[in-house]
Order: structure tokens, then C-alpha cells, then sequence
């Protein structure tokens, strides 16, 4: 098995190769005419200009270029928008994390520990000016976090994010599961994984032999790595897809994080597996002290294993890009695989 920092670097260059701020979809373009009510609704302005922004799967993000100077961003979730399936338990904490609702609850949640998002303006779900959920947010014209370390080290916007997980896992609650919308199913966070993995486990082996001629091996090692986890009563907020791309900076270089319908209150360690993973040679920055490593080995796989799942169940549908799906699932399928080693 490689060393986690190693794994984390081919990682996050993986995923910047095609993916993640240069990674770019087409849909439904929205034009300056169709955004001008909700630009006159929220700023009083007029838009001369509509430029889409790195998206993704869930929803879709626009700068809006208004009248006598100034730019904002346009945020628009609709179902034609988003290109994942409904979720069968959508209060669940790992559903598709994407709303209006959510966006707004996790807003707040991050406001009120002291942790910068982009500014949220205006808001509307009564489709009256736009037929589907918008948002206006300050635009920040930094770039992203993932830019900035392709290019450099950032040492003090690193310290200051590390800064910000660590107010945000400061923050517990004994409920877990999405801001707004508590899990509900009376699981605990490894019942939870260690479930959700089983799942992703037998959903990838249907489709990947690799996993398939190793499924038994690999549920064994889930059966293992969970016993040794004691239980805990609490659990942190985290904002649960952390990496380089979902952090823009601002003038200054402090970290404004985005993409953040997916906050919950939930083991600090399914963070941080993700972080390491991400951010490769920059997550030592960003390690927190006591995270549990019992938990920490656990969550590696389980992460592995639901970026096997979850791109391939992505591409039951129309989303476009299918080679960069393809090359994340092999991608880690080879990292699920190198935890029996």
C-alpha cells in the first residue's frame, strides 16, 4: 500500500487533469435575458454579461457581469440541473447533498462558527422570477485553492484553513447527519460508513471484476478495521467534499470555502480521509491533533470505495464527461485494492 501523502498527490493530480476548477460541463446555458429579473430582484442592477463558472453534478453556477461595474454569482438548483438520481432517503447524510435549503442551513451554520463562504445576497425558492431554486453570493475572484498550489505553496491560506477545520470541528452536537436535515435512522457515524461502504462495495464489484474477484477479502477487511473502533458520542461539523477545488481566495489569500450543501455534523475522521486524499503533500498543514486512526483507516477505504460507486452510478445517466468518471473509479479502485496489501 502506498504512503497516504503519496496516494493523495496522484489523487488531487488525477482529478485536476480533467477535473476539479478546469472541469466544465454543458446543459442548460442560461442567457442574460433569462437572469435579468433575478438580477433586478436581488441587486436592483442589470446583467450585461453571463459567464458559467466550474460546476459539476448537482447544480449549476453563473458570474453575472451587472451594469456599471461589479460582478456577482448566480446559483441555480433544478432538477434539470442536476445529474444524480434522486435519493431513496434524501435526509440520509450521505444523499445527494444539493438545495436551496441545505445551502442556506450550512450558510448560517458557517457563519455563525466564523468560517467564510461566499456572502449569500439573495435568495428565492417561490420560482416567481426564475423557474427553479436561486441563490446571488459575493463573487470572489481569487481562484481556487487547487490553482494557487499547482502553481505554489500557500502556507498562510493553508494555516488559515487548518484554522477553520479546527473551529468547525470544535462544534459538536450529538445529532448527526446533514445541517438541516439530522439523520434520522438512530445510526451511529460507523454504522453509517461502515453500511454505506458494504453498499458501494457490492454496487462497484457488479460492474468492476477487479473488485468482484476480491468482494470477499474486502468485506472482511471492513468487518476488521470496524471492530477496532471504539464508540463516541459526538460528532463535528465537517464540511464532508473538502478538497482544493471547493476553497476559493480572496484578495488576500484567506481560504472562502464553496460547495457547501453537503455540511453536517459527523466524525471529523470522514473529513480528513478526504483531505488527505485530496490535498496530497499540503494535508499535513491541515492534520488535526487526536483525530482517531482506528477511524481514519476505515474511512480511507470507504472513501475509495464510494468514488468507485459513485461515478459509475453517475453515468447511469446523461452526464458527459463519462471518460474522467471512468478514469476515478480506476483510479481508486486500485487504492481499495492496495488495503489488502
Amino acid at each position: 500500500m502506498c504512503a497516504a501523502t503519496d496516494c493523495g498527490v496522484e489523487a488531487r493530480d488525477m482529478w485536476r487533469g480533467r477535473g476539479g476548477s478546469e472541469f466544465t460541463v454543458d446543459r442548460n446555458l442560461v442567457r442574460v435575458t433569462e437572469v435579468a429579473a433575478v438580477v433586478r430582484a436581488s441587486l436592483g442592477r442589470d446583467p450585461v454579461a453571463v459567464e458559467r463558472l466550474a460546476g459539476g453534478s448537482k447544480k449549476e453556477v453563473y458570474r453575472l457581469t451587472l451594469a456599471g461595474g461589479g460582478t456577482a454569482v448566480l446559483h441555480v438548483w433544478s432538477a434539470e440541473e442536476n445529474y444524480w438520481p434522486a435519493p431513496d432517503a434524501p435526509e440520509d447524510v450521505f444523499a445527494d447533498a444539493s438545495g436551496l435549503d441545505l445551502f442556506q442551513a450550512a450558510h448560517h451554520a458557517l457563519a455563525e462558527v466564523g468560517v467564510r463562504t461566499r456572502r449569500l445576497l439573495w435568495a428565492d425558492d417561490s420560482h416567481a422570477v426564475f423557474p427553479a431554486d436561486v441563490a446571488v453570493v459575493q463573487d470572489v475572484r481569487g481562484g481556487t485553492l487547487e490553482d494557487r498550489l499547482a502553481r505554489a505553496p500557500a502556507p498562510a491560506t493553508l494555516d488559515a484553513l487548518r484554522s477553520a477545520l479546527a473551529s468547525m470541528a470544535s462544534i459538536r452536537e450529538s445529532q448527526l447527519g446533514k445541517v438541516g436535515k439530522p439523520d434520522r435512522s438512530g445510526r451511529t457515524c460507523l454504522e453509517l460508513v461502515l453500511d454505506g461502504a458494504r453498499r458501494n462495495l457490492a454496487a462497484a464489484a457488479d460492474r468492476v471484476p477487479a473488485l468482484a474477484a476480491r468482494r470477499a477479502a474486502l468485506a472482511d477487511r471492513l468487518d476488521a478495521l470496524a471492530a477496532e473502533i471504539k464508540p463516541r458520542p459526538t460528532q463535528a461539523l465537517v464540511h464532508g467534499e473538502l478538497g482544493p477545488d471547493h476553497v476559493l481566495l480572496d484578495d488576500a489569500d484567506q481560504p472562502v470555502l464553496i460547495d457547501i450543501e453537503g455540511l453536517a455534523f459527523f466524525d471529523p475522521e470522514w473529513e480528513h480521509a478526504f483531505l488527505e486524499m485530496r490535498f496530497g503533500f499540503a494535508y499535513p498543514t491541515l492534520r488535526l491533533p487526536d483525530l482517531d486512526q482506528a477511524r481514519m483507516r476505515l474511512y480511507r477505504l470507504a472513501r475509495h470505495l464510494s468514488l468507485v460507486a459513485g461515478p459509475l452510478r453517475l453515468l447511469d445517466g446523461d452526464f458527459p464527461d463519462r471518460d474522467f468518471m471512468l478514469e476515478i473509479a480506476d483510479w481508486h479502485t486500485g487504492r481499495a485494492l492496495s488495503h489488502l496489501d
